[in-house]
Order: structure tokens, then sequence, then C-alpha cells
């Protein structure tokens, strides 16, 4: 995609949404980072039917150790992978309190570190939580790099690097948000709502849906 159209792809998506956000939702730091370690193959929709409940019960780290293990997974059981996911959250619970004061570290090296937590998840804390021009590049994010031409690439490395390349400094910070936003509701993995689409004249995708079908 040419540097004049990407850079009105996102003026575009700006405009139809200036402050986009994660639809986790959390009330603290501790919150999202739980919500975004629960959320790996599931559903933004099914996370938060879970947290409601557990964050409760327990939403800081020290809070969730007192809860255990077991109580944790009775909570998150709707949840795929919610085994191996509790695991994750006690361990990373007792890394907080015990080498950050309980508190969620700033810095992805940091972030990386703790278990469950790997480089797309630390790209989510570091936007959303401490506002750094970071792209989350998950199964949505991947299909848009490719599908429109921003950025291609065979690895959601690839498209990560390939998207920061070319977004516009002024547009990176929400950028993540927009393009998950647009793949979740319109630019969908089956069939994109091509017709609903206002950057569809930008998006060099061959084989956009019309009206009739």
């Amino acid at each position: 995609m040419k540097k004049a159209n990407v850079a009105e792809f996102f003026r575009r998506l700006e405009e139809n949404d200036p402050e986009p956000t994660t639809e986790l939702q959390y009330a603290n730091a501790y919150e999202l980072l739980v919500a975004v370690v629960l959320s790996a193959q599931a559903t933004d929709v099914g996370v938060n039917r879970a947290t409601s409940t557990l964050y409760k019960a327990a939403n800081t780290p020290d809070a969730m150790i007192r809860l255990g293990e077991k109580e944790l997974k009775s909570h998150i059981k709707t949840i795929g992978l919610f085994n191996s996911k509790a695991k994750n959250v006690m361990a990373l619970s007792h890394i907080l309190v015990d080498r950050h004061a309980g508190e969620v570290p700033q810095t992805r090296e940091a972030l990386e570190a703790l278990p469950g937590v790997g480089r797309k998840t630390a790209n989510v804390v570091l936007n959303t939580l401490f506002g750094e021009p970071t792209i989350a590049v998950d199964t949505h994010i991947f299909r848009l790099g490719n599908r429109t031409g921003l950025a291609p690439g065979k690895t959601p490395r690839l498209v990560e690097d390939g998207l920061l390349k070319v977004i516009p400094d002024q547009y990176k910070l929400h950028a993540h948000h927009w393009l998950i936003l647009h793949g979740r509701y319109v630019c969908k993995a089956r069939k994109p709502d091509c017709p609903a689409c206002r950057v569809a004249d930008l998006c060099r995708f061959k084989g956009k849906s019309t009206a009739e079908g």
C-alpha cells in the first residue's frame, strides 16, 4: 500500500473512533495483565464473563495467591486452556509479589519474563497501560496486515515490524486497537464486510465482497 494511502487508511479509522481501547474489562493494571493472559485463544467476551466474578474474589497478586489455583480454576473453567492458564496466573502473581512489589512491570523484558506472557501480551500491556506505541499482532491484525496490503508478512513478527515501519507516528499509539476492532467487526475472517468498510477503496484485497454477496 502506498504511503499516502496508509496515512489516509488510519485517518479514516481515527475519524470513526478517536479513542479506541481494548474490549477486555479491567479496573487496574493487574486485572488487565491477567485478562490478556486469559484471552489467548479465547474471546474477549468469554474472558470478561469469567473475570466479572474472579475479580470480585481476587484482583491483586496477593489476593490471587490467597485465592489459590483450585479456586481460580473454578472461575475460569469456561475459558479454553484454563488449566495451564491458571498455573501461569498463579506463577506470575508470585513473581509480581516477590520481584516487583506487587506491581505490573513497565519494561518488555520484565513482562516477557512472566509465565504466560509472550511478545503479543507484553505489547498489549505496554500499549494499553503505559502508552507505548506497540503493535500486538493477534489473528485479526495478522490477517489485516496481509489482506489489505498494509504490511504483508509470513509471521506475526514480520507483520508487526512492517506495520511499525509504515504507520505514521501520529497513529501508532492507537493503531493496534483500530486494526483489531476493524478485523473483529468489519474485515472478518470468513467474509469481510467490504460494502460497510470505510477503507475499502484503499485496500488491496482482490476478493472483496459486494452488497449482493
